[in-house]
């Protein structure tokens, strides 16, 4: 992740709910073949499960977006995604397979262009949130895993991002919002954890890391974990 540090301040908020997680962070710095810019991949992902069943998922879609990115030399987020799609339905569903697997995940990959100042990006069930001049802009996910489901031959979406100085982007999974707790024992939700971040985006990624740690371990007090935890920020 040495170039994203050397040139962009960011946080991981990851907490795991048992030793091992079904949520992951993927960041990858690399020259596609034929081009001399790099391109800064950055994923936060939520695999079926969590504890052991959910990071064997995770270990088998990191080892396909590597496939995808430095094997098979795609750029765009969509395509990638479309391409670990396929290799992980093919992966759960062998030739001959009795039973169908539906496993696979949430994501939103992000690809970075610093130089031209572009995210390019695709969302698999989980949106990216955009913080610019005190505003959230939301971009929302195509409705569908990656992995088998009713629409696993819809091609994922490619949106993108012109990205402005000052710009503060955050990608997470469910964990966060739908952690049990406070006074009556509700979800956190998704509206709380937008005011969260907009009130404190000025801040440091440092101060907001610990922010929203703390916030969610009081909001937990003595309930248990019910998911695994991450949140990504990355400020422009």
């Amino acid at each position: 992740m040495e170039t994203l540090i050397e040139t962009k301040p960011f946080f991981i908020v990851y907490k795991p709910k048992d030793i091992v997680s079904g949520d992951f962070y993927y960041a990858l710095s690399h020259k596609h073949l034929g081009s001399k810019k790099e391109i800064f991949y950055m994923s936060a992902a939520d695999c079926t499960g969590h504890g052991v069943p959910g990071a064997l998922m995770s270990m088998m879609a990191v080892s396909k977006l590597n496939e995808s990115i430095i094997e098979k030399n795609l750029i765009a987020p969509n395509d990638i995604l479309d391409n670990v799609r396929k290799g992980i339905i093919a992966s759960l569903n062998p030739e001959g397979s009795e039973e169908e697997s539906k496993d696979g995940m949430d994501c939103v990959l992000c690809a970075f262009d610093f130089e031209e100042m572009k995210l390019d990006f695709a969302a698999a069930n989980n949106p990216l949130w955009l913080i610019r001049d005190g505003a959230v802009i939301e971009f929302k996910p195509d409705k569908m895993p990656v992995g088998k489901s009713p629409k696993e031959n819809e091609p994922y979406t490619l949106q993108s991002i012109q990205l402005q100085k000052g710009d503060t982007i955050y990608i997470f999974t469910d964990g966060y919002a739908d952690q049990f707790g406070g006074e009556k024992g509700k979800k956190f939700k998704y509206k709380q954890l937008q005011d969260l971040l907009l009130k404190n985006c000025s801040k440091s990624m440092e101060e907001q890391k610990q922010l929203l740690s703390t916030t969610i371990e009081k909001w937990m007090g003595n309930l248990e974990q019910v998911d695994d935890i991450l949140v990504i920020g990355i400020k422009i």
